[in-house]
C-alpha cells in the first residue's frame, strides 16, 4: 500500500469518527480543534472530502 492510500485512509477514518460524534453527541471535533469553518476547519474538511474521492480509487485497485 502506498504511501499516499494510508494517509487518505487515516483521513477517512478521521472524518468517519467525526461523523459519528457529531452523530452520538452533536460534537464536531473538528470544529472543536480549529474552530467554526475557520481557514484551518475548512483545510481538515477538504482533505477529508478528498480522501473520500480516493477511498473509491482503492475499491477498485487489484493490489
Amino acid at each position: 500500500m502506498k504511501v499516499i492510500d494510508k494517509i487518505a485512509l487515516v483521513l477517512i477514518i478521521i472524518g468517519a469518527l467525526n461523523w459519528g460524534l457529531i452523530a452520538l453527541f452533536e460534537f464536531n471535533l473538528v470544529a472543536a480543534i480549529f474552530g467554526e469553518m475557520t481557514i484551518w476547519s475548512r483545510i481538515v474538511y477538504g482533505l477529508v472530502g478528498f480522501s473520500g474521492l480516493w477511498g473509491i480509487k482503492l475499491l477498485f485497485d487489484k493490489d
